[in-house]
Parts: structure tokens; sequence; C-alpha cells
């Protein structure tokens, strides 16, 4: 069981808004804890199990969800409905594994090919509604990454309903015909709604009531782990430095034009790509000596790698599917004391460029100037103690505390 000293999380909390305020961040409605400590406690000792309906597969990239809900998981039991999986000749069924220790229950479920999106709905409706029933879940909150869950959800009662809206997921490449439409839904209703990032706050603040901004937050013990020195994993070893690192979903948010023609520009720089390739053509990647694509690496093993390199990067293309992006890597990359380089993301630029705490570039040339520049920066002692006083306000506890106490009041309104 977690242990918590909640009358600390408050203060830290406290604190967490006086620093975003001086420095300048206009969250207006950044969420603050409203609740005794006392109150947060005993609605969290009595808390119903979470049901979670998410277009992201848990064991695929350890991120906000991940963060969040495996907190939820230390208080009740938590069940991470994925998006299904279609078969030749299955039999409709869902399929349940554990994580941690039991509380936490990863759902899929298994249909056949050939169904039409009706015939799918059917299916998984009537599965769910026996999944509920064989386990007596009368209580429960309801926690949505993706709106198009309504289809198979919206005749349920849950005591409370969650938007935790981490992206703008109609902009990306794929996107579902109708997911505009029962987003609108989802707003009605919902009884709160978290945004990833402050510039998709500023998207949504007008469609809810109880719109509140949760940017990316940190877990700073972990990725403090790459200032140390470590022993470097075999497949990086062997890199030449200097050395420059990404890691997350390589998709159509990556400019893998810019690294193209970085990698042209300076044949004696090294780059180096962690993670999966998903809804880009393999093929389309820029292949050159200095350019190291290493596959995906597991939540843990990520500060080994990152400290291994000498610039950390956020090279994201500039189009509708990064408009709104908050990446969580930006305070990660810096928990590990690496100097930051990223492309004119709007949730990177506020804050951490207007704090001089990120170079941000556009162009390979000006990417490539600014990277030389954080080459510089690695021994500057007063950077480093200005981006560790402002990651001292940010944690993925303060921010789960924060959505908890939220939590709380909406029920109390019920």
């Amino acid at each position: 069981m977690l242990k918590t000293d909640y009358n600390d999380a408050a203060q830290k909390a406290d604190l967490t808004t006086d620093l975003l305020m001086k420095e300048s961040l206009t969250l207006k409605k950044e969420a603050s804890l409203k609740t005794t400590a006392n109150n947060i406690s005993n609605f969290l000792a009595d808390m119903p199990d979470i049901i979670c309906m998410s277009h992201l597969r848990w064991d695929f990239v350890f991120q906000r969800p991940q963060h969040l809900l495996t907190r939820f998981a230390q208080h009740s039991n938590l069940y991470y409905f994925e998006e299904p999986l279609f078969y030749d000749g299955a039999e409709p069924r869902l399929d349940v594994t554990t994580r941690e220790g039991g509380n936490i229950n990863i759902v899929v479920a298994h249909l056949p090919n050939g169904l039409t999106p009706q015939e799918s709905d059917a299916h998984q409706i009537k599965l769910i509604d026996q999944f509920l029933a064989e386990r007596n879940l009368n209580r429960f909150i309801f926690w949505y990454y993706t709106p198009m869950a309504l289809e198979i959800t919206r005749h349920l009662q849950p005591e409370l309903t969650v938007f935790d809206c981490m992206d703008e997921l109609s902009a990306f490449k794929g996107a579902p015909p109708r997911l505009r439409e029962l987003e609108a839904e989802m707003f009605k209703k919902a009884d709160l709604v978290f945004t990833g990032g402050q510039s998709i706050y500023e998207s949504k603040k007008n469609q809810h009531p109880e719109v509140y901004a949760f940017p990316s937050s940190i877990d700073k013990a972990h990725f403090a782990q790459g200032r140390e020195a470590l022993i470097e994993p075999a497949d990086q070893a062997n890199i030449p430095h200097p050395r420059f690192g990404f890691y997350g979903v390589v998709d159509e948010r990556f400019d893998i034009e810019l690294l193209r023609s970085m990698a042209a520009l300076r044949p004696d720089w090294h780059f180096v790509i962690i993670g999966p390739v998903v809804k880009i053509d393999p093929a389309d990647l820029p292949r050159a000596e200095n350019i190291h694509y290493l596959g995906g690496k597991n939540y843990k093993e990520l500060p080994v790698y990152l400290g291994g390199w000498d610039v950390a990067l956020l090279p994201f293309a500039r189009n509708e599917s990064t408009k709104y992006i908050s990446p969580t890597k930006t305070p990660e990359y810096l928990a590990a004391g690496k100097p930051v380089v990223s492309t004119s993301i709007t949730d990177v630029i506020r804050p951490y460029g207007e704090l001089e705490l990120v170079h941000i570039a556009d162009t390979p040339e000006d990417f490539v100037a600014a990277i030389e520049k954080a080459l510089a920066q690695r021994e500057d002692t007063a950077w480093k103690a200005k981006t560790d006083e402002f990651l001292s306000g940010i944690s993925w506890d303060i921010t789960w505390q924060n959505m908890v106490g939220l939590m709380q009041i909406a029920v109390n309104k019920k």
C-alpha cells in the first residue's frame, strides 16, 4: 500500500502553484487540493474501483496513464480496458491479465474478424455487462482516455466520470471519423475534465465548467539516475560521442526530415533514437552511419540510456498532431541533468523555453547551432540549479493528489 502523507502533499501542491505563478505560467485553473488532507484520505479509503477505457496498450509505453493509474491501484482495483483485438474465427471473450500484485487488471476483448462497427460494439457491451455482473462491480469510477469508448459504456452508471484528455486525438493519423462527435458527448457526460497540458486546456476550457490543466509531470528520483555513472547498455556503449538522443514513439509527430538533415550536416555527430515506430513506414526513416535506431526500451531502462547522451532532443514536427502536445520527456530529460533542444512546441516553449531551461530551434541549421550551445551548457552549474529549482515543484505524486482532491469535491456535489 502506498504510504502518503497527505498534509505534506497539500503543502507541496501549494509550493507548486506558487512556483508556477512566479515563473509566469498562466495556468488559471491549475488544479490545487481544495479539500482537507483528512477528507482525501477518507475518500481514498472508500474509493470505488476504477474502470479506465483507453486507446493505449498498457504495455506499449509507460507514460501518463500508467503514472496516474498505478497510484489509484494502491487504493482500489483498476480495470484497464484496451481496444479489442480481432482474430479469424475468434469466439467473443474478455481476456484479463493482472499486474502489480493483482490490483491492476488489463482487460482486452477478443472478437472475430469481419464485424461491422455496430456488431463489434454490441459484442463488447454484452461482454462488459457480464464482466461487471460476475465481479459484482456496482460501485465504480469511469476514467476515460478515448471518447470512442462511449459507444460501449454510455448505458452504465458510474459514481463519477473523469475524462483525462491527454492529447487532441482527432488530429492524429488514422483518427476515427466520429471522434469529434463523441468527444462532444464526453464533455456532456463527464464530471471532470483533466488536460495533459496548457495548450490543450486553452482549447477545451470553454467546453466544460470543470476543466483543469495538469501538464506533464515527472518521477524525479527515477530519471535522476541518469546523472550517475552507470554501466551503459551494450547496444549503446560503442556509439561514439558526441551523442544526441530521443526516446518516445516514432510516428507522424517525429520530424524525420529534421533528423535526416542534421545527420547530413554533422556526420561526426551520432543520433540515438529509442522507441517503437508506428503509423509511419520504417522504410521512410532516414538511414546513415551516424543514426542509430535501438528500438523500444522499458521504462526502467530509460535513465541508463539517457545518462549516456550529451544532449537530449525533442525533434517534433510542427503539424496538427503536435499542436497541443505536452511532452512528458521534457522534465524527464532535465531531471537527468541533460541539456535539451526542442522544436517550437507550444508547451515546451512555455514554460521551458521562456525560462531558458530548454533551447528552441526549428530549421536543421538552427537546431544544429542550438545543440552546439547545449553542449557548452553541460557544466553550467547555474543552469542546473535553476532547472532543479523548477523541477522541485513537479511530481506525479503532486499531480495525482490534486486530481484526487478534485474528484472528492465532484463526488460531494453529486
